[in-house]
Protein backbone atom coordinates (compact mmCIF):
# COMPACT_ATOMS: atom_id res chain seq x y z
CA UNK A 1 0.00 0.00 0.00
CA UNK A 2 1.38 3.35 -0.81
CA UNK A 3 0.76 4.93 2.48
CA UNK A 4 0.77 8.71 1.39
CA UNK A 5 -1.49 8.39 -0.86
CA UNK A 6 -3.53 6.08 1.65
CA UNK A 7 -3.59 7.00 5.13
CA UNK A 8 -5.04 4.59 7.85
CA UNK A 9 -7.55 6.29 10.13
CA UNK A 10 -6.09 3.75 12.47
CA UNK A 11 -3.10 0.96 13.18
CA UNK A 12 -4.13 -3.02 12.90
CA UNK A 13 -1.95 -3.89 15.60
CA UNK A 14 -2.49 -2.72 19.14
CA UNK A 15 -0.48 -0.34 20.36
CA UNK A 16 1.85 0.07 23.67
CA UNK A 17 -0.29 2.48 25.93
CA UNK A 18 0.92 5.95 25.82
CA UNK A 19 -0.27 8.67 27.80
CA UNK A 20 -1.84 12.18 25.86
CA UNK A 21 0.76 14.04 27.10
CA UNK A 22 3.57 11.86 25.19
CA UNK A 23 1.47 11.67 21.69
CA UNK A 24 0.37 15.21 21.66
CA UNK A 25 3.67 17.36 23.36
CA UNK A 26 3.62 21.01 24.11
CA UNK A 27 6.38 23.55 24.28
CA UNK A 28 6.73 27.03 25.13
CA UNK A 29 9.72 29.21 23.99
CA UNK A 30 10.16 32.72 22.60
CA UNK A 31 6.27 33.31 22.75
CA UNK A 32 5.66 30.56 20.68
CA UNK A 33 3.88 27.18 21.94
CA UNK A 34 4.48 25.01 19.90
CA UNK A 35 2.03 21.89 19.35
CA UNK A 36 3.55 18.22 18.28
CA UNK A 37 1.11 15.47 17.56
CA UNK A 38 3.50 12.54 18.44
CA UNK A 39 1.81 9.16 17.13
CA UNK A 40 4.18 8.04 13.83
CA UNK A 41 3.35 4.98 13.79
CA UNK A 42 -0.53 5.84 12.88
CA UNK A 43 0.52 8.72 10.82
CA UNK A 44 -0.48 10.73 14.06
CA UNK A 45 -4.76 10.27 13.47
CA UNK A 46 -6.15 11.76 16.64
CA UNK A 47 -7.81 9.63 18.93
CA UNK A 48 -10.27 11.54 21.66
CA UNK A 49 -7.76 12.19 24.72
CA UNK A 50 -5.47 13.47 22.12
CA UNK A 51 -8.00 15.99 20.67
CA UNK A 52 -9.17 17.21 24.33
CA UNK A 53 -5.60 17.52 25.00
CA UNK A 54 -4.94 19.63 21.44
CA UNK A 55 -8.03 22.05 22.49
CA UNK A 56 -6.89 21.93 25.77
CA UNK A 57 -3.76 23.21 24.66
CA UNK A 58 -5.27 26.19 22.15
CA UNK A 59 -7.48 27.29 25.11
CA UNK A 60 -4.77 27.84 27.37
CA UNK A 61 -2.61 29.72 24.76
CA UNK A 62 -5.44 32.25 24.25
CA UNK A 63 -5.29 33.29 27.74
CA UNK A 64 -2.13 32.97 28.42
CA UNK A 65 -0.47 36.76 28.25
CA UNK A 66 3.16 34.91 27.71
CA UNK A 67 2.12 32.86 24.44
CA UNK A 68 2.24 35.35 21.43
CA UNK A 69 1.54 32.54 18.29
CA UNK A 70 1.28 28.65 18.05
CA UNK A 71 2.15 26.28 15.98
CA UNK A 72 1.14 22.67 14.89
CA UNK A 73 3.22 19.98 13.33
CA UNK A 74 3.37 16.38 13.41
CA UNK A 75 6.33 13.87 13.75
CA UNK A 76 7.22 10.98 10.95
CA UNK A 77 6.20 10.81 7.64
CA UNK A 78 2.44 12.61 8.32
CA UNK A 79 1.15 15.89 9.82
CA UNK A 80 -2.26 13.82 10.83
CA UNK A 81 -4.20 11.10 9.04
CA UNK A 82 -7.69 12.40 11.09
CA UNK A 83 -9.03 10.74 13.50
CA UNK A 84 -8.66 7.25 15.02
CA UNK A 85 -11.52 5.25 14.39
CA UNK A 86 -11.03 3.24 17.00
CA UNK A 87 -13.16 2.64 20.34
CA UNK A 88 -16.62 3.47 19.18
CA UNK A 89 -19.29 1.63 19.44
CA UNK A 90 -20.13 -0.90 16.91
CA UNK A 91 -22.03 -0.20 14.51
CA UNK A 92 -25.24 -2.21 15.53
CA UNK A 93 -25.21 -0.79 18.60
CA UNK A 94 -25.36 3.07 17.59
CA UNK A 95 -28.60 4.87 18.42
CA UNK A 96 -29.91 7.68 16.24
CA UNK A 97 -27.78 10.15 17.15
CA UNK A 98 -25.00 8.47 18.53
CA UNK A 99 -23.18 9.74 15.36
CA UNK A 100 -24.02 13.52 14.96
CA UNK A 101 -23.13 13.81 18.64
CA UNK A 102 -19.68 12.35 18.06
CA UNK A 103 -18.82 14.62 15.87
CA UNK A 104 -20.45 17.86 17.33
CA UNK A 105 -18.26 17.20 20.26
CA UNK A 106 -15.90 15.89 18.68
CA UNK A 107 -13.30 17.00 15.66
CA UNK A 108 -15.92 20.23 15.18
CA UNK A 109 -15.09 21.04 18.33
CA UNK A 110 -11.12 20.55 17.55
CA UNK A 111 -11.50 22.82 14.39
CA UNK A 112 -13.26 25.22 16.68
CA UNK A 113 -10.48 25.42 18.75
CA UNK A 114 -8.26 26.14 16.12
CA UNK A 115 -10.68 28.59 14.69
CA UNK A 116 -11.39 30.48 17.71
CA UNK A 117 -8.17 30.69 19.25
CA UNK A 118 -6.88 34.41 20.00
CA UNK A 119 -3.13 34.17 18.92
CA UNK A 120 -2.31 33.24 15.21
CA UNK A 121 -1.69 29.61 14.69
CA UNK A 122 0.43 28.25 12.05
CA UNK A 123 0.35 24.68 10.55
CA UNK A 124 3.33 23.42 9.87
CA UNK A 125 2.19 20.20 7.99
CA UNK A 126 5.19 17.58 7.67
CA UNK A 127 3.92 15.42 5.74
CA UNK A 128 0.40 13.28 4.94
CA UNK A 129 -2.40 15.67 6.16
CA UNK A 130 -5.96 13.66 5.20
CA UNK A 131 -9.64 14.01 6.29
CA UNK A 132 -9.81 16.25 9.99
CA UNK A 133 -5.96 16.24 9.60
CA UNK A 134 -6.76 18.17 6.69
CA UNK A 135 -9.56 20.20 8.11
CA UNK A 136 -7.06 20.89 11.18
CA UNK A 137 -4.48 22.68 8.71
CA UNK A 138 -6.83 24.46 6.72
CA UNK A 139 -8.37 25.73 9.82
CA UNK A 140 -4.78 27.28 10.88
CA UNK A 141 -4.10 31.28 9.89
CA UNK A 142 -1.12 30.40 8.36
CA UNK A 143 -0.43 26.76 6.16
CA UNK A 144 3.68 26.07 5.60
CA UNK A 145 4.18 22.71 3.67
CA UNK A 146 6.97 20.38 3.29
CA UNK A 147 7.30 19.69 -0.32
CA UNK A 148 6.44 16.12 0.47
CA UNK A 149 3.42 17.07 2.04
CA UNK A 150 -0.01 16.27 0.57
CA UNK A 151 -3.77 16.40 1.42
CA UNK A 152 -6.21 14.56 0.58
CA UNK A 153 -10.11 14.55 1.15
CA UNK A 154 -10.52 10.80 2.09
CA UNK A 155 -13.95 10.10 3.15
CA UNK A 156 -15.40 9.24 -0.09
CA UNK A 157 -12.82 6.35 -0.53
CA UNK A 158 -14.57 5.50 2.94
CA UNK A 159 -18.28 6.20 1.53
CA UNK A 160 -18.29 9.06 4.08
CA UNK A 161 -19.40 12.44 4.36
CA UNK A 162 -16.44 15.26 5.21
CA UNK A 163 -16.32 16.44 8.75
CA UNK A 164 -14.27 18.46 10.83
CA UNK A 165 -15.46 21.48 9.12
CA UNK A 166 -14.35 20.53 5.76
CA UNK A 167 -17.46 22.03 3.72
CA UNK A 168 -17.82 24.82 5.41
CA UNK A 169 -13.51 25.54 5.07
CA UNK A 170 -13.01 24.16 2.06
CA UNK A 171 -15.42 26.33 -0.07
CA UNK A 172 -14.32 29.48 1.70
CA UNK A 173 -10.53 28.76 0.52
CA UNK A 174 -10.99 27.74 -2.57
CA UNK A 175 -14.85 28.20 -3.80
CA UNK A 176 -17.65 25.50 -4.42
CA UNK A 177 -16.17 23.87 -7.91
CA UNK A 178 -12.66 22.71 -6.63
CA UNK A 179 -14.14 22.09 -3.02
CA UNK A 180 -16.89 19.77 -4.41
CA UNK A 181 -13.74 18.16 -6.72
CA UNK A 182 -11.28 17.40 -3.93
CA UNK A 183 -14.19 15.92 -1.80
CA UNK A 184 -16.19 13.87 -4.90
CA UNK A 185 -12.74 12.30 -6.08
CA UNK A 186 -10.59 12.01 -3.31
CA UNK A 187 -7.58 12.68 -4.86
CA UNK A 188 -4.15 13.22 -2.93
CA UNK A 189 -3.38 16.72 -3.87
CA UNK A 190 0.49 17.85 -3.54
CA UNK A 191 1.52 20.54 -1.57
CA UNK A 192 3.02 22.59 -5.04
CA UNK A 193 -0.98 22.00 -6.09
CA UNK A 194 -2.41 22.93 -2.25
CA UNK A 195 -0.61 25.88 -3.13
CA UNK A 196 -1.35 27.02 -6.38
CA UNK A 197 -5.31 26.55 -5.19
CA UNK A 198 -4.70 28.86 -1.96
CA UNK A 199 -4.98 26.09 0.68
CA UNK A 200 -0.89 26.63 1.42
CA UNK A 201 0.97 29.86 2.04
CA UNK A 202 4.33 28.26 1.05
CA UNK A 203 5.92 25.01 -0.12
CA UNK A 204 9.36 24.77 1.55
CA UNK A 205 12.38 21.96 1.36
CA UNK A 206 10.98 19.44 4.08
CA UNK A 207 14.95 20.50 5.84
CA UNK A 208 13.89 23.92 6.10
CA UNK A 209 9.98 23.75 7.69
CA UNK A 210 11.28 23.83 11.16
CA UNK A 211 12.98 26.48 10.56
CA UNK A 212 10.69 28.60 8.34
CA UNK A 213 7.69 27.97 11.28
CA UNK A 214 9.66 28.93 13.89
CA UNK A 215 11.03 32.12 12.27
CA UNK A 216 7.19 32.91 11.14
CA UNK A 217 5.87 32.38 14.58
CA UNK A 218 8.50 34.29 16.33
CA UNK A 219 7.75 37.30 14.13
CA UNK A 220 4.43 37.00 14.84
CA UNK A 221 5.04 36.92 18.56
CA UNK A 222 6.80 40.38 18.73
CA UNK A 223 3.69 41.82 16.50
CA UNK A 224 0.73 43.50 18.30
CA UNK A 225 -0.91 40.90 19.45
CA UNK A 226 -4.73 41.80 20.31
CA UNK A 227 -4.38 43.52 17.16
CA UNK A 228 -3.57 40.63 15.54
CA UNK A 229 -6.83 38.68 17.53
CA UNK A 230 -9.23 41.02 16.69
CA UNK A 231 -7.85 40.76 12.89
CA UNK A 232 -8.32 37.22 12.97
CA UNK A 233 -11.82 37.62 14.19
CA UNK A 234 -13.08 39.89 11.62
CA UNK A 235 -11.13 37.77 8.24
CA UNK A 236 -12.79 34.56 10.04
CA UNK A 237 -16.59 36.41 10.05
CA UNK A 238 -15.95 38.33 7.33
CA UNK A 239 -17.57 35.50 4.71
CA UNK A 240 -20.61 34.94 6.96
CA UNK A 241 -21.77 38.34 7.02
CA UNK A 242 -23.01 41.36 5.09
CA UNK A 243 -21.07 44.39 4.56
CA UNK A 244 -23.15 46.84 6.91
CA UNK A 245 -22.48 43.84 9.71
CA UNK A 246 -19.04 43.46 8.74
CA UNK A 247 -17.96 47.25 8.86
CA UNK A 248 -19.88 47.46 11.89
CA UNK A 249 -17.47 44.62 13.67
CA UNK A 250 -14.46 46.52 11.85
CA UNK A 251 -15.29 49.78 14.06
CA UNK A 252 -16.08 47.94 16.89
CA UNK A 253 -12.80 46.05 16.79
CA UNK A 254 -10.54 49.53 16.12
CA UNK A 255 -12.48 50.79 19.26
CA UNK A 256 -10.96 47.98 21.11
CA UNK A 257 -7.94 47.89 19.90
CA UNK A 258 -7.23 51.47 20.63
CA UNK A 259 -7.58 50.36 24.16
CA UNK A 260 -4.55 48.33 24.42
CA UNK A 261 -0.88 49.33 25.34
CA UNK A 262 0.95 47.99 21.56
CA UNK A 263 -1.67 50.29 19.64
CA UNK A 264 -0.68 53.57 21.71
CA UNK A 265 2.75 51.99 21.11
CA UNK A 266 2.54 51.64 17.62
CA UNK A 267 1.18 54.92 17.12
CA UNK A 268 3.83 56.92 19.20
CA UNK A 269 6.63 54.90 17.28
CA UNK A 270 5.40 56.33 13.72
CA UNK A 271 5.53 59.91 15.25
CA UNK A 272 8.68 59.38 16.76
CA UNK A 273 10.56 57.44 13.64
CA UNK A 274 11.12 54.24 15.29
CA UNK A 275 10.56 50.77 14.90
CA UNK A 276 7.68 49.80 17.30
CA UNK A 277 8.17 47.69 20.34
CA UNK A 278 5.04 45.31 21.03
CA UNK A 279 4.43 43.65 24.56
CA UNK A 280 1.70 41.73 23.26
CA UNK A 281 -0.84 43.88 25.69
Amino acid sequence: MNMPDSPRTYANAPEPEKSAESLVQHATDNQVCRITLNRPEALNAIAPDQRERIIRLLSEASADPAVRAVVITGTGRGFCAGADLRGGPPTEDRVAGDVARTIRLGAQRLVAAVLDCEKPVIAAVNGTAAGLGAHLAFACDLVLAAESARFIEVFVRRGLVPDGGGAYLLPRLVGPQRAKELMFFGDALTAPEAERLGLVNRVVADGELDKTAREWAERLATGPTRALALTKQLVNASLDTDRTTAFAAEAAAQEINMTTQDAREGVRSFVERRNPEYKGR
